[in-house]
């Protein structure tokens, strides 16, 4: 009797350990370089869309510029905060970076060189996982630059980050 009770418990935590669904958001990678921290994670929404999500947390009292300012910055001012796909990636990218916060005209020239307020900024990727049911290593691509009212820290540009990511199949 014992043992098929314990039979039954066994197939039960089985089983339910088996249909439990992934919890999102997934953990893929984070560091701080420059006086930002950022951390990747890949996230669900109730459609059952996929993002790659950058969170930016630079230092006190630093901002960070928009993610629609040109990789080389505005005359050379400032550079755009991006989350992008690998260069071989095998995740597809499936519309336009979203910005957890709108940017802002500053308050100093050039007025085109549009900020974040500054703190934390979160940017999603729309992707497609790529098929299968394994976990995959592949690449996402880091671009910020810090600013104060006194001055900048050295930007990062398509810093490249090894992450892994499941396949379509094992991300339920």
């Amino acid at each position: 009797m014992k043992k098929n009770l314990a039979f039954a418990i066994l197939l039960l935590l089985l089983s339910s350990a088996c249909s439990q669904s992934r919890t999102y958001p997934l953990e893929l990678a984070a560091f701080t370089k420059n006086s930002v921290s950022v951390l990747i994670r890949l996230e669900k929404d109730n459609d059952a869309r996929y993002f790659l999500s950058a969170t930016f947390t630079p230092e006190q009292g630093l901002h960070l510029y928009s993610k629609d300012q040109p990789i080389t910055g505005v005359d050379g001012l400032g550079r755009p905060t991006l989350v992008e796909a690998g260069d071989t990636s095998q995740y597809s990218v499936k519309g336009d970076l979203i910005e957890s916060v709108s940017a802002q005209v500053p308050e100093f020239e050039p007025k085109s060189l549009l900020v974040y307020p500054a703190g934390t900024v979160t940017l999603s990727l729309p992707i497609d996982l790529p098929p299968g049911k394994t976990w995959t290593a592949d690449t996402v691509k880091i671009t910020y630059m810090a600013c104060s009212d006194h001055g900048c820290k050295a930007p990062v540009i398509r810093q490249e980050l090894a992450i892994r990511i499941p396949g379509k199949a094992a991300s339920h």
